[in-house]
């Protein structure tokens, strides 16, 4: 236990910095985020010079009183936005360091955001002024971790947080000040007080600040429910509420109490009053945790800090009760889909955001610790063509993953039901093929950890409103080193028809692996037929075998969905059978990257496609190894089929 001389030498040191913050100096500003993005440029390029100037034009501009500018160099365009009530002299500190220190923490990476609990500074080599930048985004709970024990209770304190929020957000949205910024103060009980502020960049209009903040406050279950304090952090707007009083009120209502007529300074006997208090609370803070240290502590799962991450356990972690109250308890009226990996329920938060739960079935084997923290791991991947993990709930038998809810159903919905397919005209499917390379592309090589899929398929790809494709399923990471560029698996997962023959018959898998099922993908999208491959009958054909004939034929546009054929564009269909043909090559080598088939797909001119070899035949013929497959429904198809890289960006 601490000597009360070790104590009081705190207590001290405690009186001197209060002392010191009276007299005018300011504290450095806080870090709380960052996050990189994008390729790396090259040092002494052009990008870099551009940087520069972008950074150092916002460090000057940083003094201006709004607590908000943007600059643009060339194809660089950069902006800082300070808190609404911090004065210009801390606004300027928090953009000085931030500028050094987005650098260093993301050294040469086209784009990056840095947040602070005083500022944040973004740059970009895309536009990002007056627009909602969504991504990235994080969620933090770690200043207060304390739960409400007491559900009723609990519940009371969200119904108040959201209701705050909510009125903050309009309040904020239809301000008509150069600002948009607002705190509030509203009383729980006798003994508790709730302290909320939100923000968006000045630049949005008051529907975009809106939409910005109210995805943000969609955020708050996923990573704040029960908790007394939390912060969604996003480009264009942020939010935060603590049980404590965390901003300064200087500019609402003053912190101390008003100077004297003509004083420049509080008086010795204010600062006494107010520092005596605080240092008894100080010693008696350290005699608690002394004998808190002698009782057993609680295990807490976290990845490694690597990069200064935040995200953790905490911040994704449910209650099985919430998922519970959102699902009426796994109602079957709320199961919207089956497989080898379990059931996915639909819910709805309290707040009136709408869920999707996979439920893991009990033969999911991993253990808790490597299920949480691959959990933590993939919930880093932001990319609008990908279907966004909330968090998890992991209880007793229960493993449940609680994903965004998309609406639209899943492609297959529509390409292979004789009414609806209607709906997907070409332009429509063009899209859905653009979105799905810009997803799988993410995945391989635009995140800071690479995922090999291993499941792509119709079914997993879902539709939002506007029939954007968003791939789904991409499920449980596993860790490998960073030069690792395939790996064997016992255990095959994914489903047939699928499945390159490099993983069905030898049990190897890469990159390459996915980039054969996107080429069945291409070829199903662009027929509307299904990849069935048969074992049981030699005269089967599959669709590679269809598509292979009419290409060698000099009649590709057979392949074509009759739904379509008045209505698309020639060459576009004739680019992207020859792109799924390259992709299904039997020799993964011979397969071009997702980097490449974006190339294919943008740049007509420019890029020759190569002639496509014969595809990959898994018939009858092909004696199928004899392993264990996970399968157990008439998909074929299981969800414990992501593999991940961890790979420097």
């Amino acid at each position: 236990m601490p000597s009360f001389k070790f104590l009081i030498f705190l207590s001290s040191l405690l009186v001197i910095s209060l002392l010191s913050l009276a007299s005018g100096n300011e504290a450095a500003p806080t870090y709380s985020y960052h996050s990189c993005s994008g390729t790396a440029f090259t040092d002494n390029s052009t990008y870099q010079s551009n940087l520069d100037l972008v950074l150092s034009s916002l460090s000057s501009n940083a003094t201006l009183v709004t607590g908000f500018s943007n600059a643009s160099a060339s194809e660089v365009s950069g902006l800082f936005l300070c808190r609404g009530n911090v004065n210009t002299t801390v606004c300027q500190d928090c953009v000085a360091n931030a500028a050094k220190e987005i650098l260093r923490r993301c050294p040469f990476q086209i784009g990056a955001t840095i947040w602070y609990d005083e500022c944040l500074l973004r740059y970009s080599n895309e536009s990002i002024f007056a627009t909602i930048n969504d991504g990235p985004r994080t969620s933090l709970s770690l200043l207060n971790t304390r739960f409400i024990l007491d559900t009723e209770i609990g519940r009371r304190f969200n119904d108040l947080l959201v209701r705050t929020m909510n009125s903050l957000a309009t309040l904020v949205s239809n301000s008509l000040t150069g600002k948009k910024f607002a705190t509030e103060k509203e009383e729980f009980n006798s003994s508790q007080t709730l302290y909320s502020l939100v923000q968006c960049t000045p630049d949005l209009t008051a529907s975009d600040c809106n939409i910005c903040l109210q995805s943000a406050i969609g955020d708050l279950p996923s990573c704040c429910y029960r908790k007394q304090g939390g912060r969604v952090l996003l480009p264009s707007c942020n939010i935060r509420y603590e049980v404590f009083p965390f901003y300064n009120f200087t500019a609402a209502s003053p912190a101390f109490p008003p100077l004297p007529p003509g004083g420049s300074k509080m008086s010795s006997l204010t600062i006494v009053a107010i520092v005596i208090p605080i240092a008894v609370s100080v010693v008696l803070f350290f005699i608690a945790y002394s004998l808190l240290r002698r009782r057993p502590r609680k295990k807490h799962y976290t990845l490694s800090e690597e990069n200064d991450e935040i995200t953790t356990i905490e911040s994704l972690q449910f209650d099985l009760d919430i998922i519970e109250a959102a699902t009426d308890k796994f109602s079957d009226d709320n199961k919207i889909g089956e497989g080898g990996f379990g059931v996915v329920y639909k819910g709805t938060f309290f707040n009136g955001q709408q869920i999707a739960v996979k439920r893991l079935s009990e033969r999911h084997g991993q253990g808790a610790t490597e299920f949480k923290n691959e959990v933590v791991l993939i919930a880093k991947l932001h990319h609008r063509n990908l279907v966004r993990l909330l968090g998890f709930c992991e209880e007793g038998k229960e493993k449940l993953l609680v994903y965004e809810y998309v609406p639209n159903k899943s492609l297959d919905y529509f390409l292979f039901d004789p009414v609806n397919r209607r709906q997907l005209d070409w332009s429509r499917r063009y899209k859905i093929i653009e979105g799905i390379t810009r997803g799988i592309l993410y995945l391989h090589e635009d995140s800071r950890i690479r995922i090999i899929h291993r499941d792509l398929k119709v079914s997993n790809i879902l539709l939002d409103d506007n029939m954007n494709p968003k791939i789904s399923d991409f499920g449980l990471a596993r860790i490998f080193v960073a030069d690792q560029t395939q790996a064997n698996t016992r255990k095959i997962v994914g489903t047939y028809g699928y499945m390159p023959p490099e993983y069905a018959m030898h049990d190897r898998y890469s990159v390459k692996s996915d980039v054969f099922s996107f080429g069945v993908l291409v070829l199903e999208i662009i027929s509307g037929k299904k990849n069935n491959r048969s074992y049981q009958s030699e005269l089967a054909e599959d669709l590679l075998s269809y598509a292979w004939k009419q290409w060698r034929s000099g009649t590709p546009l057979e392949l074509l969905d009759p739904t379509v054929r008045h209505s698309c564009s020639r060459n576009e269909v004739l680019r992207c059978i020859q792109m799924g043909l390259l992709c299904v090559q039997e020799d993964p080598a011979n397969r071009p990257t997702m980097a490449t088939i974006v190339l294919m797909l943008n740049n007509y001119s420019a890029i020759t496609l190569p002639l496509p070899n014969q595809p990959a035949f898994l018939l009858q013929s092909r004696t199928m190894p004899n392993k264990a497959v996970d399968n157990s429904s008439v998909s074929l198809s299981v969800n414990e089929a992501s593999f991940t890289e961890i790979y420097p960006r």
